[in-house]
């Protein structure tokens, strides 16, 4: 069995659990051909009732898809969406979800992030999201150091911690692939964090190249990278200090990914890890928008939950 099959068959069947009589769309583009190829050959042997859309890349991350594709995903029982730009947040996405769908995005998926980050037990992944939310769902404050110099508390308030297991299994759910993480739109936060793993647009940082940021409020005072300060700046030349808004705090559950590739999609999911964001937080629990989201992973934190050290999900962990 080919690695692309082998992602392919955890994907259709343990995380989307796809049932002959259902139907399923498989929507890829020109460039994520292969990925949406080997996806539609496992689901076409469980059902009659697949199809496989192509069409060429959107412009951006969240561009609406063609109208024929969007008919194909409100019409499907399952969705599964292998594409170079996000439909994570398009009106094509919601309107599947909403006629009864369950979707998963692959947004901006690679053959070498599908093959890690799908080589992995999704119900172990889902196991791991709860023994975290057991650990922080009832805590005011989260704090996160790091010895490349973050130290980071985090207000709660009233927020929803959040679970993205990559279990698919009931209509209108949906979750990126590869997925596992905790993660939740904080009130507030105050501190400084220092992004050591992957960021865009600089991808996976060399060795000694961090990224420092400060945060006053619950806003992002101090950016130490230029690129990033001026990809922000464009965004708050429209939206004003909601671009400056801390956005995030995730945590890793996925301990398939053994190490740090690059790609946000999957970095951010590493055991181990935790990632903070900037940026729009309204499809999270938060009342931000904004026309950026921007992730950064933080290798090797410490996790505290109202001063006590929560257990973090590893590689070795299964």
């Amino acid at each position: 069995m080919t690695a692309l099959r082998a992602a392919a068959e955890t994907a259709v069947r343990q995380c989307l659990n796809l049932e002959a009589g259902e139907s399923c769309a498989v929507v890829t583009d020109d460039k994520r051909e292969p990925i949406g190829e080997a996806i539609y050959d496992v689901a076409s042997e469980i059902t009659d009732d697949a199809v496989i859309v192509r069409y060429p890349p959107g412009e951006t991350h969240g561009s609406e898809p063609p109208a024929p594709v969007a008919a194909a995903m409100a019409g499907a029982d399952v969705v599964l969406a292998p594409t170079t730009k996000s439909l994570s947040h398009t009106r094509a996405r919601t309107e599947a979800n909403e006629a009864g769908a369950r979707v998963a995005t692959l947004p901006g998926i690679t053959e070498d992030v599908f093959t890690t980050g799908l080589a992995a037990d999704y119900e172990s992944i889902a196991a791991h999201c709860e023994a975290v939310r057991e650990q922080v769902d009832d805590a005011d404050e989260i704090r996160v150091t790091t010895d490349a110099g973050t130290d980071i508390t985090f207000g709660v308030a009233d927020r929803e911690w959040l679970s993205d297991t990559g279990i698919v299994h009931d209509p209108s759910e949906m979750s990126n692939l590869p997925a596992g993480e905790v993660f939740i739109s904080p009130e507030t936060a105050d501190g400084t964090f220092v992004v050591d793993g992957t960021m865009r647009p600089h991808g996976l940082l060399a060795d000694g190249h961090r990224l420092t940021f400060e945060v006053e409020d619950g806003l992002v005072t101090h950016i130490s990278d230029d690129e990033i300060r001026e990809t922000i700046e464009g965004a708050a030349a429209d939206v004003g200090n909601a671009a400056y808004n801390l956005a995030e705090l995730g945590i890793g559950t996925n301990v398939a990914v053994t190490e740090l590739v690059g790609s946000v999609l999957l970095d951010e999911k590493a055991g181990g890890t935790v990632h903070i964001a900037i940026g729009d937080n309204a499809g999270i629990g938060g009342e931000t928008e904004a026309p950026i989201h921007l992730d950064g992973i933080l290798r090797e934190p410490t996790v505290f939950a109202d001063g006590d050290p929560i257990e973090l999900p590893t590689p070795d962990a299964d």
